[in-house]
């Protein structure tokens, strides 16, 4: 559950702010990602745990009403997910994620859902649920050749072991920065304090210290300037369209969503790209996480709109 505070900035350390509104809203960065596809009106299944506090029905309830199959969604004694959040006047935020019932999720849970994992024509994945989930994760994509795209927030050291079984990696810049950091030494890490983030070179350049690591692609997620993709011999960006941005809180999550779900219906890479940043840049004219997912109709329309 995100339970949102909005304030006039994201105060600093040590610092009181007094807020204008107080919000809750279903959130974790697996069910967004669900909710993105849901509501794109493609048929998607989560595999997770709910608390069973007073927030574990309530999400449960508002997963199926939008859509999301919960037949790998088993309910633990104690508390569900919880995710503490800051959204300031300009749209930015910042995020505490206290992982409750998702610490459950083991690699011997994952395994469980075998068959529900080999019905999957492509697996989303972050890094909310133990690490060691997520290697299991890998391998068993790997062995069952269904393609692994990894949210890899929040950041932290992953193996190569890992990484050569993802498809599709989707750092946003910050964490981007921390991969390459993370496998310092290259042009990158010395150089991106020099350069403006948009410049071609810097995007080559962190793209490809990131496929160096081991996976087949990479979706970079800019923000407000779109995405960047890198995959084999091919390399774009995808500009976004100015949007008035009222909260950015899982416009990452409706990007992930949008571009599997192209890539399920036979659209390009770069329509998919496309697709994913124009459902990203409804998602943050809206407030909330899984409130903001846009339709497909919404996602189409404006599509359409810009050509």
């Amino acid at each position: 559950m995100d339970l949102v505070s909005i304030a006039p900035r994201i105060p600093a350390a040590g610092e009181t702010l007094l807020g204008s509104s107080f919000q809750m809203h279903p959130g974790g960065k697996g069910a967004n990602q669900a909710v993105a596809v849901a509501r794109l009106g493609y048929p998607v299944q989560l595999i997770g745990k709910l608390g069973s506090d007073m927030f574990g029905e309530r999400l449960r309830t508002h997963l199926q009403n939008v859509g999301v199959g919960v037949a790998g969604v088993e309910t633990v004694d104690g508390p569900s997910g919880i995710a503490a959040i800051t959204v300031a006047s300009t749209g930015d935020n910042c995020i505490v994620v206290t992982p409750g019932a998702n610490a459950a999720v083991s690699p011997e849970y994952v395994q469980q859902h075998l068959p529900l994992i080999r019905s999957a024509g492509m697996v989303l994945a972050q890094l909310e649920i133990p690490l060691e989930s997520v290697e299991r994760l890998a391998e068993i994509c790997s062995q069952e050749q269904i393609p692994l795209m990894l949210d890899p927030a929040p950041a932290r050291a992953l193996s190569g072991h890992l990484l050569r079984r993802v498809r599709w990696f989707t750092p946003n810049e910050t964490e981007a920065k921390f991969y390459v950091h993370f496998h310092q030494n290259d042009a990158v890490h010395r150089n991106d304090t020099d350069s403006d983030a948009s410049d071609a070179r810097v995007l080559q350049e962190t793209t490809r210290s990131l496929l160096a690591q081991g996976p087949a692609g990479i979706l970079l997620k800019l923000g407000a300037r779109g995405a960047y993709l890198a995959v084999g011999d091919i390399e774009l960006e995808v500009k976004a369209m100015a949007v008035e941005v009222l909260d950015t809180t899982a416009a990452g999550d409706a990007f992930n969503g949008a571009f599997a779900v192209g890539l399920m219906l036979g659209k390009s890479l770069e329509e998919s790209a496309r697709f994913a940043v124009t459902a990203a840049s409804i998602s943050v004219t809206r407030v909330g996480a899984q409130p903001s997912m846009p339709t497909f109709a919404e996602v189409s329309g404006l599509l359409a709109s810009e050509l």
